[in-house]
């Protein structure tokens, strides 16, 4: 056959016609694993490779965080840091997180959220930013800083709003989040009561005070004890009506703070009895429990059970399986620093305005259901 006839990839290997090796007679000889004794990184190893020395030193600086050991973990992280090439970003992620964790565990937070921050900065695909987003929410969680720990949790759920154990944590940084905005509403309105009750008794007396006694007579007259009385009358009249702003004002924080938790618990529910038929095992196992542990949350509630359904009805829109199967299955988007920050929210308000404000413009249409809700709170 001439050269010309040949087809496109037709040609034949030279190492068709090689001959095979022969078969040595005897058993083949076993497979021998290396292996790699307890610690071993604590041993002379000898080697003049920069990265291996430093990935020897990581290993020492991880078994020291295992232990528990956080002052000693941190200072083999940070003389890592010190050595590591500017080209080695994996690693250097590796240890700039190791050292938040170490600076939290050490109560340092400010510092690990400096790192953290920095970390967020140059993250350049969705995986990287995820990771430093729960190490922001371990952080504010460790302050106790609730406002911070929602967003922290808002900004992951931006990211993955499929992810049913995020919306429960934020459930439960609501409920958490209620009472500290009630009693710090009723800190700063009581302090504002005093102050308006103590202004208007003063404006009663005007020349009350220090000097009180060179002010007035020994015998006040008559005109001016009625005038102080009604003056007195109508102090108290404006601090009970002050009380009760308060008292409301109280209720409708409580009330909404409830409605956002009570939403997020929903929507953790929705997202797991999706994933239920799919689940065997310890999964289906603590799926199960989750919900169990929903439905005895959501007993405290006080909310009827049309407004419990509307609730369900908005925080289940998106719900799609093919739509969650997408997003479970979606790969890690390299876009880069500038172009990660249209992923995520910008601000807390952003987000229950995304999720909550149908819920919220739901109730007022019904005002009197709103407000006889609120009564059932008081």
């Amino acid at each position: 056959m001439e050269t010309g006839c040949w087809l496109l990839g037709g040609e034949f290997e030279d190492s068709v016609f090689e001959e095979r090796r022969e078969r040595r007679p005897g058993p083949p000889e076993s497979y021998r694993a290396k292996r790699c004794e307890p610690q071993w990184f604590y041993e002379e190893t000898g080697s003049s490779d920069d990265v291996e020395a430093l990935t020897v030193q990581k290993f020492k600086g991880d078994l020291a965080y295992r232990r528990q050991e956080y002052q000693k973990a941190l200072q083999e992280y940070s003389n890592i840091s010190e050595k590591l090439p500017s080209t080695n970003f994996a690693m250097k992620r590796d240890v700039q997180e190791g050292q938040a964790r170490c600076l939290v565990h050490l109560g340092r937070h400010k510092e690990a959220l400096e790192i953290a921050t920095n970390l967020e900065n140059k993250a350049t695909n969705t995986d990287h930013l995820t990771t430093v987003l729960y190490l922001q929410f371990t952080i504010c969680s460790s302050l106790q800083n609730l406002e911070k720990t929602i967003f922290c949790l808002q900004k992951l759920i931006s990211l993955h709003p499929f992810n049913p154990w995020n919306w429960g944590k934020l459930g439960e940084a609501y409920l958490n989040l209620g009472p500290a905005l009630s009693a710090s509403l009723a800190s700063s309105q009581k302090e504002n009561s005093f102050t308006s009750s103590d202004t208007a008794i003063k404006s009663s007396f005007p020349h009350s005070g220090k000097d009180c006694l060179l002010c007035f007579p020994e015998t006040l007259p008559e005109s001016s004890v009625e005038i102080s009385s009604g003056n007195k009358q109508k102090s108290e009249k404006a601090l009970k009506n002050i009380q009760n702003r308060v008292t409301e004002e109280r209720a409708a924080v409580l009330l909404e703070t409830e409605m956002k938790a009570c939403a997020s618990f929903i929507r953790t529910r929705l997202l797991l009895q999706l994933a239920q038929s799919q689940q065997t095992s310890f999964a289906l196992e603590r799926n199960l429990r989750t919900q169990q542990e929903i439905e005895d949350k959501m007993k405290r509630f006080s909310f009827k059970e049309d407004t419990l359904l509307l609730i369900a009805e908005v925080m289940g829109e998106d719900i799609v399986p093919e739509k969650i199967r997408d997003e479970v299955h979606t790969e890690v988007k390299c876009v880069g620093p500038a172009a990660l920050t249209t992923l995520v929210i910008g601000s807390s308000k952003e987000f229950e305005d995304k999720w909550f404000r149908k819920i919220k413009d739901h109730f007022c249409p019904f005002e009197n259901q709103f407000h006889t809700e609120i009564q059932i709170l008081l």
